[in-house]
């Protein structure tokens, strides 16, 4: 790639620019000095250059990224990116790579790419979007036919962190280059899969978005189907942007409610007064900005199964929830016990259970084995590797993509409309309330009643 990209930021005055893209992009430029970036912030705000600078600089710092300033050239331009004349003016005589990163709400990418024309566009651009990508299956259809009328399917970036996390990347490893494993990943061989992504953070400040979104949507319908994705696709010829794509998305197509009944797949739950970590937390209908009446769920748990030839028959249910003591990050893979054990063996029979831990980074087999006193008894033993943080941060992978024009780790745009269709039958069920709004004690793993899935 040429090493001078510039990267327009839309809404670089707000959170999520200073939180998270900043920070990776201060750790890509410190395992990439090679890098020249030109950073265009973008905002309402009247903001100088030096405020933008002073914003980088700091991001930069908390990601112990320093020295990478150097690589950057920063500038700041106030706008309305939902007004055209505005727009053009912002991205004339732009060239070389650009990406026109969306860090506002989705309401306003929505406006702004209304507002774009072809022509106001460089040469292959990248515009990257993060999600949610539309509210249901037709709005998040409408956008990607705006997207497409502007630029290639393959320039348009439909940003999903989970897909840079090295452990989910681990997973291609650990599935395709180990015949131990490869053979076995079926119907055949496995009982059930669990994703799990649980976090002890309660609502922290996000009513505004989160209240109208709910667990099943922020987590669930995105990033954990990506997961599921990459969890059950088929071996693809190669881990390249049009391939990779392709198997994720043939899983999405096959993946449906499990008994096409949401009323018993599907679980909610919201948190009441508790403390996490000798912190009080109080409920969520009392969180800054919640309106109780919308009955938004903290925890949301349901079951898919993907019907194709592979994996008809194997439940996958995916959980995710905030305010969660000791929360579970993983994805579990039980296999099913062996048919017969030779009598005179006694202990333990259970299936092997292989985890990968989506941070830290970690993989365990669980085995029977034979034990240290009597070995004809047998036990549960752990056998574990670490794997790492990764090189970069999640964010940084995703940026990284991005600025080299490589979509592997973006959403396609069927994929981003499948995922609404896939959970609608829950999201109808609950709207209809024929599934109950348990409650939970912050701090806890949740309902007792549920299941644990650890």
């Amino acid at each position: 790639m040429d090493a001078a990209t510039t990267l327009v930021i839309f809404g670089s005055t707000g959170d999520l620019t200073s939180r998270l893209l900043l920070p990776a992009l201060g750790q890509l430029l410190t395992v990439a000095p090679e890098r020249r970036i030109r950073v265009i912030g973008v905002g309402t705000a009247d903001w100088t250059a030096e405020q933008q600078q002073k914003v980088v600089r700091d991001s930069f710092a908390a990601a112990d990224a320093e020295a990478a300033l150097e690589c950057v050239e920063v500038e700041y331009r106030r706008a309305d990116i939902t007004v055209a004349a505005e727009l053009k003016k912002i991205l004339k005589d732009l060239d070389g790579q650009v990406a026109l990163y969306f860090a506002v709400p989705p309401a306003v990418a929505a406006a702004a790419c209304e507002a774009m024309t072809p022509e106001m566009l460089p040469d292959g651009v990248m515009l990257a979007l993060e999600k949610p990508f539309g509210t249901d299956e037709e709005s998040a259809a409408a956008l990607n036919r705006r997207l497409t009328a502007l630029v290639d399917e393959k320039q348009v970036f439909r940003v999903d962190h989970f897909l840079g996390k090295s452990t989910t990347l681990n997973l291609l490893g650990a599935r395709f280059a180990n015949r131990l494993l490869e053979p076995l990943w079926s119907a055949e061989s496995i009982e059930s899969v669990s994703i799990v992504y649980d976090e002890k953070l309660g609502l922290e400040g996000r009513a505004g978005y989160y209240d109208g979104a709910g667990a099943l949507v922020d987590m669930l319908q995105s990033h954990l189907l990506q997961v599921l994705a990459v969890v059950a696709m088929e071996q693809p010829a190669t881990i390249g942007e049009a391939d990779l794509r392709e198997a994720t998305s043939a899983v999405l197509r096959a993946t449906r409610v499990w008994g096409d009944d949401p009323t018993t797949s599907s679980r909610r739950a919201r948190y009441t007064a508790g403390s996490i970590d000798g912190v009080d937390k109080p409920s969520y209908v009392d969180e800054p900005g919640v309106e109780p009446e919308r009955r938004t769920e903290t925890l949301a748990a349901a079951t898919f199964e993907v019907r194709n030839a592979r994996w008809t028959g194997v439940p996958f249910t995916l959980r995710s929830g905030k305010a969660i003591g000791d929360p579970a990050r993983e994805v579990v893979v039980r296999f099913k016990a062996v048919r017969h054990v030779p009598d005179g063996l006694r202990g333990s029979a259970d299936g092997a259970v292989v985890r990968f831990s989506l941070g830290p980074d970690r993989m365990s087999l669980d085995l029977n084995l034979n034990g240290a006193g009597d070995p004809l008894v047998l036990e549960r033993a752990t056998l574990s590797a670490d794997l790492g943080p990764g090189q970069l941060m999640a964010y940084a992978e995703v940026l990284s993509c991005i600025l080299d024009a490589d979509a592997m780790l973006s959403v396609r745009g069927d994929a981003a409309e499948r995922c609404w269709a896939i959970v609608q039958p829950i999201l109808d069920a609950w709207a209809n309330d024929e599934v109950p709004l348990d409650e939970y004690v912050a701090g806890s793993r949740g309902p007792e009643h549920w299941p644990f899935l650890g």
